[in-house]
C-alpha cells in the first residue's frame, strides 16, 4: 500500500552468552516477519549475546563471537531492515550498540548514550565511540526516515530521539531495550512510549529483552510496544516464554503532515542536534495490505468505555466554561432553537448545565420550538418534555404561515419541494431566534456540529449562523456519546434523552420522512473520512481501504459513493466555514477559518476526485 511500511518488534528465545543459538533464533523471527510483509524488524538490546552476561562481556571470546554473529545476521539481511542489539569493541573500548542491517550490509551503528552504574563496568559512553552519536537512517527515495536510541536513553530529560525527530525529521524511533521488570514499570514504560510518540508527532517502537535473560538478579518481561502519535498501535503479552512478534503498518508521510500542521514542532530545533548524521538505505518493501494498521471505527470517540465517559465529562466542563465566560462578558442570556434533535439537545443541555453550575438566573436560558412543514410529533414532543424537565422557559412559534407568506412574496410554488422550500424554513427559524434574542437581551446559541460544518449540511445564513457556536468542533458521532453521558448524569431526563438518541437524524424540512443519512450517507463514515483527511492528509484511495477495514459491513462499492460525496461537499462548502460564528475548539479537530483550517472557497477538488474515479 502506497507510503505504508510494516514494522515489527520481535523478542526471540535466547541463551545467555549463546551467540550461535541467539543468531539462529533472531533469523527465524526475521524470516517470519519478512513473510508477513515487514519492512523493518527490531530486536532487543544486546540480543546477539543476551543483555545479562555480566563480566562475560569482558571476555574476548564472547565479543569476537558477537562480531562474527553480527556479520552472519548482516549477510542474511535482505530488503527488510534488521535492527539488532550487539556489543562491539573499538579502539580498546566496548560499546553497547544497535546495528542496522540491510542487503548484506551493516548500514550504520547506534550507540547507547545513557549507561547505568552497572553497565559502566563493561561499556564506554557513546561520546567515546568512533560511531556517529546520532545516526539518522533514510531510504533512497526519502519517503521513510528513522532513528535509533537504546533502552534508558528514552527516559532522560532530553532523549536523543527528540533531536532525531525535530532536527533530523525521523518519522519513527526504534528502541532496542533491556530494562528489568519491576512492579509498576510496565505501565510507566507504556505511558512514556505513548506520550513520547505524541511529543515527537511520530512513531515509537520499543522492544524489550525477554524472559530467557538471566534471572540471577532480575526478571525481564519482553515488553514490546508500538505507539503512533499518542496512541498505542500494538503491544504484546508480557512474560511470553515462546517469544513474540508484533506488527503495525506505519505511514511516515502522515507524520510529516502532522508536523507541518504543527509548525512550532520544527521551530523548536536546536543547535545541540547538529551532530545528526544521515545514513542511506535501499527503499523498503511496501506493506502488502493494511491489516496491521490501527484503525478506529470512531476516531473521535475513545474506544474504552471508561476513557469515553471521562472524555465526555471533560468536554461538558469545557463547553460550560466557554458559555460561562461569554455570559459573564455580555451579561446576556442564551436563546436556543430546540427541535428535539441531537444537536439542539446538546446545546440546550450545555447551556442549562452552565446556568446551574454557576447559579445564573433561572431565565438565562430560553428554548424556542418552531414547528414547520416536516416537524414530527415525536421531535416536537421530546423538545417540550426536555425543556420542562430542565426547567427552561419554552415558547412554541410555528413557522408555517410566515414561510407560506414568504413563498407568495417571492413567487415560489409551495408544491415544488426544492432547496427554496427547505432553506426558507431554516432562514425563517434563524430570523425568529435572532429577533427574539434582540427582544429579551439574549444571544442565539448555535446548534450545528462539526460533521454538518464539514459537509456544509446547513443553510447559509440560516442554521449556519448564530451568535456563538458551542457544538462547532464536536462531530455527530461524539454528540451521540455526549447526549448519552447526560442521560447518565440526569436521571430525570434519561427517558427523553434516550428517545432523542434513537430518533433518526433529520432536518425535518419536507413533509413525511426525511432521514439525513439516507441522503448523504452514514455520519460514522463521514466522520471517519473527516478525521483521517484533516489530521493526516490521507488520500482518497487510502481512505477507502481504511474504511473497508473499519466498516466490514460495507463493500467498496458502498463506501466509494459516500467518500465521493464527502469530498465534493467538503470542498464546495468551504464558503460557509469561512463565515462561521465564534465557537470554542474543544474537540481534536476544528474547521474554523480563524483556527485549524484555512482553505480558499474556490479550491478545486479534481486531484482528489480523479483518484477515486472508476472505483480506484
Amino acid at each position: 500500500m502506497k507510503n505504508f511500511i510494516r514494522m515489527a518488534a520481535a523478542v526471540p528465545e535466547l541463551r545467555v552468552g549463546g551467540v550461535s543459538f541467539n543468531c539462529e533464533a533472531i533469523l527465524r523471527q526475521y524470516r517470519a516477519a519478512v513473510e508477513n510483509g515487514a519492512a523493518v524488524v527490531v530486536f532487543p538490546e544486546l540480543a546477539v549475546t543476551g543483555s545479562s552476561c555480566g563480566d562475560l562481556f569482558l571476555q574476548q571470546q564472547l565479543i569476537s563471537a558477537a562480531e562474527a554473529g553480527l556479520q552472519k545476521l548482516a549477510d542474511a539481511a535482505g530488503d527488510t531492515v534488521m535492527i539488532v542489539g550487539v556489543p562491539l569493541a573499538r579502539r580498546g573500548r566496548l560499546f553497547n550498540c544497535a546495528a542496522v542491517l540491510q542487503k548484506g550490509t551493516i548500514c550504520g551503528i547506534a550507540v547507547k548514550n545513557v549507561l547505568s552504574n552497572g553497565e559502566k563496568r563493561y561499556f564506554s559512553s557513546a561520546g567515546l565511540s568512533p560511531f556517529s552519536s546520532l545516526p539518522l537512517f533514510e531510504t533512497a527515495s526519502g519517503n521513510f526516515r528513522f532513528g535509533v536510541e537504546i533502552g534508558s536513553d528514552l527516559f532522560t530529560v532530553t532523549p536523543p530521539s527528540a533531536g532525531l525527530a525535530v532536527s533530523g525529521g525521523a518519522q519513527v524511533i526504534f528502541n532496542p531495550s533491556a530494562m528489568a521488570a519491576v512492579a509498576g514499570r510496565g505501565d510507566f514504560i507504556r505511558e512514556t512510549v505513548r506520550n513520547h510518540s505524541a511529543r515527537i508527532c511520530g512513531g515509537y517502537v520499543f522492544c524489550n529483552a525477554g524472559v530467557h535473560e538471566s534471572t540471577a538478579d532480575a526478571v525481564y518481561s519482553g515488553q514490546s510496544l508500538m505507539a503512533v502519535n499518542g496512541s498505542i498501535a500494538a503491544e504484546n503479552r508480557l512474560f511470553d516464554r515462546a517469544g513474540s512478534v508484533i506488527y503495525t503498518d506505519f505511514n511516515g508521510s502522515w507524520m510529516d503532515q502532522v508536523r507541518c500542521r504543527k509548525g512550532i514542532f520544527f521551530d523548536s530545533a536546536q543547535e545541540d542536534w547538529r551532530s545528526i548524521q544521515g545514513e542511506k538505505l535501499a527503499d523498503l518493501p511496501a506493506s502488502p495490505d493494511l491489516t496491521c494498521c490501527p484503525v478506529e471505527r470512531l476516531p473521535f470517540v475513545p474506544a474504552e468505555e471508561t476513557a469515553c465517559r471521562s472524555w465526555c465529562a471533560e468536554l461538558v466542563q469545557m463547553q460550560t466554561a466557554a458559555l460561562a465566560k461569554r455570559m459573564e462578558h455580555t451579561r446576556m442570556k442564551w436563546v436556543v432553537g430546540l427541535s428535539g434533535g441531537l444537536d439542539s439537545t446538546l446545546a440546550l443541555l450545555s447551556a442549562v448545565h452552565c446556568r446551574n453550575m454557576y447559579n445564573f438566573p433561572a431565565d438565562s436560558v430560553l428554548a424556542i420550538g418552531m414547528p414547520g412543514f416536516g416537524t414530527s410529533g415525536r421531535t416536537k414532543g421530546n423538545a417540550e418534555k426536555l425543556a420542562e424537565i430542565l426547567q427552561v422557559p419554552y415558547r412554541t412559534i410555528p413557522i408555517g404561515e410566515a414561510v407560506a407568506g414568504h413563498f407568495r412574496d417571492i413567487g415560489h410554488d409551495p408544491a415544488v419541494l426544492d432547496v427554496v422550500y427547505e432553506n426558507s424554513q431554516a432562514r425563517e427559524r434563524t430570523q425568529i431566534l435572532m429577533d427574539v434574542a434582540n427582544g429579551c437581551g439574549g444571544l442565539v446559541l448555535g446548534t450545528g456540529d462539526l460533521s454538518e460544518i464539514a459537509l456544509g449540511w446547513c443553510t447559509y445564513n440560516g442554521d449556519h449562523m448564530s451568535m456563538y457556536s458551542i457544538n462547532g468542533s464536536i462531530p455527530k458521532t461524539l454528540v451521540r456519546y455526549m447526549v448519552s453521558y447526560y442521560a447518565e448524569i440526569l436521571p430525570d431526563a434519561r427517558e427523553v434523552l434516550l428517545d432523542i438518541l434513537h430518533t433518526p437524524v433529520s432536518p425535518e424540512l419536507l413533509p413525511g420522512k426525511q432521514h439525513t443519512e439516507e441522503l448523504i450517507g452514514s455520519y460514522e463514515l463521514h466522520d471517519f473520512f473527516l478525521y483521517y483527511f484533516v489530521e493526516y492528509g490521507a488520500d482518497p484511495a487510502t481512505l477507502a481501504v481504511l474504511a473497508e477495514r473499519a466498516f466490514p459491513e460495507w463493500s467498496r462499492a458502498q463506501i466509494l459513493p459516500v467518500l465521493r460525496k464527502f469530498l465534493i461537499r467538503f470542498f464546495s462548502q468551504q464558503f460557509k466555514r469561512n463565515a462561521m460564528p465564534d465557537g470554542p475548539k474543544i474537540g481534536p479537530v476544528s474547521l474554523s477559518a480563524r483556527g485549524d483550517w484555512q482553505m480558499p472557497s474556490d479550491a478545486v477538488m479534481d486531484e482528489w476526485l480523479n483518484s477515486i474515479a472508476d472505483g480506484q
